[in-house]
């Protein structure tokens, strides 16, 4: 057995292990989303398609999913304005909008009774003033998989954040997607490979499949 799947069968026990998807909502990688690049970045990738295989192996795997959702008040109130991106954001012509379409995980991606959906009005990243981290404590979780959108901001902040909350990121490379699309690589190769595992769809899945210990 190849050291890289041992390693990965060891940190990928599904009892746990959470899979968490980025921004992949419909006003983000949608057909309707105010960001095409990203959409054609996340589609012709096949990252879109890889989320959606990651979260169909983890329901089988019995893997808990959670899905970080980006919204937006029709009032704006709580939102941030402290950064240029936040204020494009507002002109952008599909709004992220709480209750709206825009805010529907995306297809093709699967979504359990089983799933849960971590919303948030503020901020860069899908784990630091949100409720991501009490939930995988409380699932008792030592690896986290994240994969989405972008490579660009959310993907690193989660990266980073769920390091120094002392868990062990996971994150497959053909499962996010930034703009530029050669930038997604960069990020991974001189960025993202210092604090986390890199590996794909297909070395996850691998690792499900194996016994770990307890099954």
């Amino acid at each position: 057995m190849p050291s890289n799947t041992a390693r990965l069968i060891g940190q990928l026990d599904p009892a746990a292990t959470v899979l968490l998807t980025v921004e992949c909502q419909r006003g983000v990688v949608g057909p309707d989303s105010a960001l095409p690049e990203l959409v054609d970045a996340a589609r012709e990738s096949g990252a879109l398609a890889n989320v959606a295989r990651l979260v169909a192996a983890a329901h089988e795997t019995g893997v808990q999913v959670l899905h970080a959702v980006a919204e937006r008040r029709p009032d704006g109130r709580g939102a941030s304005h402290n950064a240029r991106l936040f204020k494009a954001a507002e002109r952008l012509p599909v709004q992220q909008l709480t209750g709206s379409a825009a805010v529907r995980i995306a297809d093709p991606i699967p979504v359990s009774d089983d799933d849960l959906v971590v919303r948030r009005l503020h901020g860069l990243s899908p784990i630091a003033g949100t409720d991501v981290d009490a939930l995988l404590r409380n699932f008792g979780c030592r690896t986290l998989i994240i994969a989405g959108v972008s490579a660009n901001v959310a993907i690193p902040n989660a990266v980073f954040d769920a390091v120094n909350l002392g868990y062990t990121a996971i994150v497959p490379a053909d499962a996010i997607a930034g703009v530029p699309a050669d930038y997604t690589p960069a990020m991974i190769r001189h960025t993202l490979a210092l604090v986390a595992t890199v590996t794909t769809t297909d070395e996850v899945l691998t690792a499900w499949s194996r016994p770990h210990q307890g099954d």
